[in-house]
């Protein structure tokens, strides 16, 4: 069988990125758990060599357990038996699989029972696993939850979950209502203090992945007579208490191995995480930036079996006496597949490596005043963070879209039919430009970066950055992009109407998105000439895409609004 780690240079090269021994260091504080866990690293090369051996363990047991089981796990999917979730066998045999070999709680602490991983092999193998299965990754990648518990629950409520977590038992982020879906600031799931200091939540939510979880972090309603943000408080509901009802499990379009649920909270007993009122307002904002994160994994992931498949197919399949892939439209699109996986995996990585420096800082800044030095470092990888993160869930969800899309193309009416993979793939792919946030949501959180000039200052670093004399034409390219994109920016702000800047957004976006992962590409292929490849035809493609782009911003006018509001009726 396939290893689906050793099987991808791709992610031995991120691996190993540069900034890894940064990372690492700051996640080890100089490794001083080395002298009370006997498997914490010695050094830095100690803890890659950990890194290393574990990626080899998840894509063995994806390639061996996960993906072989991943058509008849879409086909059977979970069952509802007695109020409790049954996966189907081939799910449930991952998931002890990845159990026995100690692989959930990467990225906690030792002290509850964790690996103490950097972000970076967690978000590694979140891509894995969506390769195999994308349902199944919500399984795997909802462990994340663990980790707002870990920033902001007291000593007790982490003691009391966290090692949970590690020994496998699974997670839910319980937002969404009948009533509140992105619009999280509408939810009514009330909870109450009682007599006796305890809370309880009462009321229904739905579209909850893995509602049957062990650990659930639930959003409710904490002050009476509150309409707002300002009324919502973050807790953990424990299973074990047996007060909810899963009402059904959702019929859905795609990642039908995972369970989608509609929950009623029935007096429920709960415990507040942190600070009262601060629910959505800090917790769940963090919350969903994890979750954003995994659904850029998940995102990569698809695409890259999407362009697996279609180009094992390619090579296979003749017509007109030869192997399709030697026609120039399909080797066309395939390169475009591989082109957009790889600019989107180098997003989604240099987005997890910005996470991890910012986190780690926080958790340091919990144990020690931080140096000013550090405390400027802090916040500039925060904020880039929050630029970085929305682009990644738009682009990285919309890439899965089109290479799931192209892949059937590929197949032609074979691609149709449930023989192969690939309906499956375009099914599970649906989903990553909706849920977390949908793509129309990203471009609101991305936008704010335009118009401040912090997408701008991003693409400046990277143009700054030192890469072989033999790829300048390449960032010239860039350059004139760049350029081109200032233009536009301030064509759309002079116009000074803000509807007409909400119109002309997602079109910003996606201009500074495409210049960011060019450069990306660029500073992978001056690390590894492999990329080369891939950043001349990502380059090709974002060329012409800039080009529409700004020709339409720049022949825009705010009375163009009336045109598509008439449409719209």
């Amino acid at each position: 069988m396939e290893n689906y780690y050793s099987d991808n240079p791709c992610l031995k090269h991120h691996l190993n990125h540069p900034l890894m021994k940064r990372i690492v260091d700051l996640r080890e504080r100089d490794y001083a758990d080395k002298d009370v866990y006997d498997y914490a690293p010695v050094d830095f090369e100690d803890a890659m060599d950990s890194y290393e051996k574990v990626m080899e363990i998840v894509g063995e047991i994806c390639g061996d357990v996960l993906a072989p089981s991943a058509e008849a796990n879409d086909h059977d999917g979970p069952q509802l038996i007695n109020n409790e979730v049954i996966y189907a066998k081939g799910t449930a045999e991952a998931h002890q699989k990845l159990i026995a070999a100690g692989l959930y709680g990467l990225a906690l602490p030792r002290c509850y029972g964790g690996l103490n991983f950097s972000l970076i092999p967690y978000v590694m193998s979140a891509e894995i696993v969506a390769r195999a299965d994308a349902g199944f990754s919500n399984i795997w990648g909802l462990q994340d939850c663990a980790e707002t518990i870990l920033e902001f629950a007291n000593d007790e409520v982490k003691a009391a979950f966290l090692p949970r977590v590690s020994k496998g038992e699974t997670m839910a982020m319980v937002l969404t209502e009948p009533d509140a879906g992105s619009d999280l600031q509408a939810v009514q799931l009330k909870a109450t203090l009682n007599e006796n200091g305890e809370w309880r939540l009462n009321g229904v939510k739905r579209f909850i992945t893995n509602g049957d979880a062990h650990i659930a972090l639930v959003m409710a309603r904490s002050e009476e007579g509150t309409k707002d943000a300002r009324g919502l408080s973050l807790f953990v509901y424990d299973r074990k208490d047996k007060a909810v009802k899963i009402r059904r499990i959702e019929n859905k379009l795609g990642i039908k191995g995972s369970p989608t649920c509609e929950m009623v909270f029935d007096n429920a007993p709960a415990v507040l995480v942190g600070d009262r009122r601060m629910g959505l307002i800090k917790y769940v904002m963090s919350l969903m930036n994890g979750a954003r994160l995994g659904v850029g994994a998940q995102s990569v992931g698809i695409a890259e079996a999407a362009y697996r498949e279609a180009l094992k197919y390619a090579h296979e399949r003749e017509q007109f006496g030869k192997p399709i892939i030697r026609f120039p439209a399909v080797y066309e699109m395939l390169s475009l597949m591989r082109a957009k996986t790889e600019a989107a995996r180098s997003l989604l990585y240099e987005t997890a490596r910005t996470i991890d420096i910012y986190k780690s800082y926080d958790a340091i800044a919990h144990e020690r005043k931080l140096e000013k030095e550090e405390r400027d470092e802090q916040k500039a990888f925060s904020r880039k963070a929050d630029m970085l993160t929305p682009i990644l869930k738009l682009m990285a969800s919309e890439y899965s879209n089109q290479n799931a899309y192209d892949a059937i193309q590929v197949f032609g009416g074979t691609g149709y039919m449930k023989d192969f993979p690939v309906e499956r793939l375009y099914r599970d792919a649906r989903i990553t430009s909706i849920y977390e946030g949908t793509s129309q949501l990203q471009v609101v959180a991305a936008i704010r970066g335009v118009g401040n000039g912090a997408l701008l200052n991003i693409i400046k670093e990277y143009e700054n950055s030192e890469i072989p004399e033999k790829l300048h034409h390449l960032r010239n390219r860039l350059i004139t992009l760049t350029e081109k994109y200032q233009e536009a920016v301030s064509y759309a702000q002079a116009l000074e109407n803000e509807e007409a800047w909400d119109f002309l957004a997602r079109r910003m976006v996606e201009m500074a998105a495409n210049i960011i992962m060019g450069y990306l590409l660029l500073l992978d292929a001056a690390r590894n000439d492999y990329y080369s490849t891939s950043a001349h035809v990502f380059l090709k493609k974002i060329e012409a895409e800039n080009v529409e782009k700004s020709v339409c911003i720049l022949n825009f006018k705010s009375e163009d609004l009336g045109l598509y509001r008439v449409c719209a009726e």
